[in-house]
């Protein structure tokens, strides 16, 4: 679908998509965007993995050692 026909049909872009279509914008003959169905997750995954993670001994150590080096250029830390 070329650039211009994307713009003048962009809410049957959007329905086309959110039935799972994948449009391809082109413009002047070439590639420009992909719009696409938007991903469904809603972390839960990422959620599991992180709960599931179990920090080795010098784990603080290493954080704070990170924060150290880095206390020049961080004004705010989140949680503090």
């Amino acid at each position: 679908m070329t650039a211009t026909e994307a713009s003048r049909s962009f809410a049957a872009v959007l329905d086309s998509a959110e039935h799972g279509e994948t449009i391809v914008v082109t413009r002047g003959g070439r590639r420009i965007a992909v719009i696409g169905p938007a991903p469904t997750g809603n972390g839960a995954a990422i959620n599991d993995v992180l709960r599931s993670f179990r920090a080795d001994d010098t784990f603080a150590a290493d954080v704070s050692s990170a924060r150290t080096l880095l206390k020049d250029k961080v004004t705010e830390w989140p949680g503090d």
